[in-house]
This record gives structure tokens, sequence and C-alpha cells, in this order.
């Protein structure tokens, strides 16, 4: 019996070893351009450097204070102000929230990048549902009041608490490009054990109309726009009429009203911000890649021998300039449009047993998935997965379980020495 066993693990493991080495490292898109996609440009994440413009409208000049101008004229530095502004009370922040502005969160080590803030999510699942703490699954950090902090200890003890790291934002605009018959394509061509799910989540800025979801760690959104009212009311506190309410519905203190702490007239915020906040992410460029070694070279072929890009694909294009997308909401523009960009992602959901239990908008069968992490700009990180637990690539490998993550973390570990450190200078090249 335990030889029979060792035959068919030689036997499964031999055919994994196939299908990752057959499944596309570049994935196309439904694409009916017939220009050759192009490279998209790329930032070296460096602040030291001006190289972060796409060509997404005009960049204009940088400014210190914000223009009165109107969204569709503002430039590329106009948003970024505006990506970078703190809030403050007569803006509506608050009365709860977790900090005062994108750029607080989203700043290493260039604006729209990540940081060490965190949000902490709550809830626990039941025989007939998730359950959401009063007020939902966010446990906001801050208030601007004492009184009205949200704090663990006033929920049952029996609800599972969870970190979430914050996310890059940079490049984000050819992620919002993607078709979604192109992520349908990506799962087709996933084998087995490693293929991912796809939610279609509300387009907020069409009327709720669906689309593939592709951003947050539950893809909760599918859209730019979406994602950013989502945050600025979620983030910041700020009503505006991409927030799913349309603007007229505050957060509250763990289920209580905090309106008389509110002297904002609703929307706080009219959606000239959250499109300003939309525009800067579709004008970055995608986060390039650091210096390519021989090691680096050697722990890429690895990395495809684990099976890891079969998740994490490596490469992806984007939908031609001239489709229309976010449910007629949005063209794809020139600078975005037929662009070949490596994120080091499907963008789907999986479930690796790294989940939070926490169920967003993808229903229950999604409560232990989460969407797999972009590896681009990855070496920027300190803290790794969705709560920022582990600290160094080797740990973060060995959290990944599941079908498809017991066979890579199974080869990583099968490997020697040097072939580990070469596997990680890959990573670290990201």
């Amino acid at each position: 019996m335990t030889k029979t066993v060792k035959i068919l693990g030689l036997i499964l493991f031999a055919t994994l070893m196939v299908l990752a080495m057959s499944v596309p490292r570049s994935i196309e898109g439904q694409s009916t351009a017939s220009a050759q996609p192009e490279e998209a440009p790329t930032t070296a994440l460096d602040a030291r450097k001006d190289d972060l413009f796409n060509g997404f409208g005009a960049k204009g000049s940088p400014i210190d204070e914000c223009v009165s101008a109107p969204v569709a004229n503002r430039s590329f530095e106009d948003n970024k102000f505006i990506f970078n502004e703190l809030e403050s009370l007569e803006d509506g922040l608050g009365p709860v929230y977790n900090d005062a502005g994108c750029g607080s969160c989203h700043q290493a080590p260039i604006i729209g990048g990540i940081s060490q803030s965190k949000e902490l999510r709550a809830g626990f699942a039941t025989f007939n549902g998730f359950v959401n703490p009063p007020g939902g699954s966010l446990i906001h950090l801050r208030a601007i009041a004492a009184t009205i902090q949200e704090r663990l200890d006033d929920i049952a003890p029996n609800y599972k608490s969870t970190l979430r790291t914050t996310l890059n934002t940079i490049g984000d605009g050819y992620v919002e490009a993607i078709a979604g018959g192109t992520i349908g394509n990506i799962r087709n061509n996933q084998p087995f054990g490693f293929k991912g799910t796809i939610i279609n989540v509300p387009v907020a800025e069409a009327g709720g109309k669906l689309r593939v979801a592709r951003f947050g760690w539950k893809n909760q959104h599918a859209s730019l726009v979406s994602f950013s009212g989502d945050a600025y009311l979620n983030e910041m506190g700020i009503t505006n009429r991409f927030d799913g309410n349309n603007g007229q519905t505050e957060n509250t203190s763990m289920g209580a009203s905090v309106e008389e702490y509110d002297a904002v007239p609703d929307p706080e915020d009219d959606g000239d911000d959250v499109q300003a906040f939309a525009n800067f992410m579709r004008a970055t460029r995608a986060p390039g890649r650091g210096p390519i070694t021989p090691a680096v070279l050697r722990g890429e072929d690895l990395f495809h021998k684990a099976a890891c890009s079969i998740c994490h694909t490596p490469s992806i294009t984007t939908a031609p300039a001239g489709t229309v997308i976010n449910a007629g909401e949005f063209t794809v523009p020139a600078a975005l449009g037929n662009k070949v960009i490596h994120p080091f992602s499907d963008f789907m959901l999986h479930d690796i047993g790294t989940g939070d239990g926490i169920v967003q908008n993808g229903g229950e069968a999604t409560r232990n998935m989460v969407r797999t992490p972009p590896l681009w700009g990855v070496r920027t990180r300190v803290e790794m997965m969705h709560d920022g637990l582990e600290l160094n690539f080797a740990d973060a490998i060995q959290r990944h379980a599941g079908f498809g993550g017991t066979f890579s973390r199974n080869f990583f570990n099968n490997l020697s020495n040097f072939q580990k450190a070469d596997l990680i200078a890959f990573l670290k090249s990201l």
C-alpha cells in the first residue's frame, strides 16, 4: 500500500510539473487590435525620480494647493495633490475613520504605494450565514471623539478578527483596463486544483451594473471609481455619490449613530475628489523590476517550476484602446490600452489556507478566499500576506496550503539552500 501511494505521489508530482510548465506565461486578452501590444512604461519605485506619469491626460506642474478647474481638466499633478491631501473636520473627516488621506496609507516608497497601515476586520460564520459586527466588518481604528471609538471589546468574543495590509495602487489603471474575458481565459488555462474563482461586483458609477472584480483583498471592486468611493467613505468617513449609498449614509460606531458628531451635510464630496483619486491611479506607470542578475533568472525558472506562476500570472495584456469598460462608464485610453503588464497575479480569489474568514462582496463561498496578491512591487514590502504577519519570503511561502499552495510549498521546501536563495532573489527583484 505504501509503495502504491508513493508511486501515485510521483505520478501526481510529474503531472503537475508538466501542467505548470505548459501554462502560458503570457495570457493575451480578447483583443481585436491589429497593433502589436507594447510593454507598459514602468516606474523605478524611487522617490528621487520623476517617472510615475504614464501619459494618461496632461501631466501639469507640481502644485502646492488645489486648483479649481473641473475634474475633466485636472492634470496628473493636480490629481496627485488631491490624492495626497489630508482631510479635516471641515471636509467631513470621520466621525469614525482609519486615516486622513489616500496618501497617508499609500505612500511608500512613492505616492500610490504601500505603508505599514492596516485595516481591522471582524465577523463570524454561522450555519445561517456570515454575521457582521454592528456597523459592518470594518472596525475603524480612529474617531474624532473618544466616546465613539470602535473597539473589539464592544462585540462578542466569538467574532473572528483579522488585519489587512495596505495594497499598492501604482499601475492599477492597467489592472482596470484588463478585459473581464481575459481574466476568464486565464482561469480556463489553469489546471485542476489551481483554478481561481471569478466574482462579478457592482460598478458604483454605473448604477450597480456588474463587472468582473479585480481590486481589494476580497476582490470587492471592479473599477477605480468604485474603489475610491468606497475608500473615501470607509477609510476617511467622507460620504460621496460613489460610496454605494449615494452619499447619504454615514458610518456608525459599532452600529450606533454618530450624527451628532458630524456637522457637514451629506454628501460630503460631490464626486470630484473620487474622480481625481481614480484618475491619479489611472495615470501611474506599472511598478518596475529591480536588477536582473543570474540568480534572479535562475530563481524565475524555479518560480515557474514550482507552479507559482499559475496563479501569480506573470504577463497580461490590457484591452485595446477604445474598449468600453466599467459597464459603459469608461473607455480605455491609448495610454492604457493594448499594454503588456507584469503584475504576477491572476486577479482571482483562491483558498490556499490563508483566508481571513470574512465575507464581503463574494458571498459565503468566498469566506476563506483572498485575491492573488500582485507581486509587482513586492520588494517594497516587509510585512507580507493579507495580515502582514509574515516578515520574510520563506515564511510567506510556508503559509500556502490547499492543493496548489501545498504543491508549491513542498517544491520550495525540497530545494537546496542555494536554489531557495535564487528563488527568493527573484521575488526580491519584483
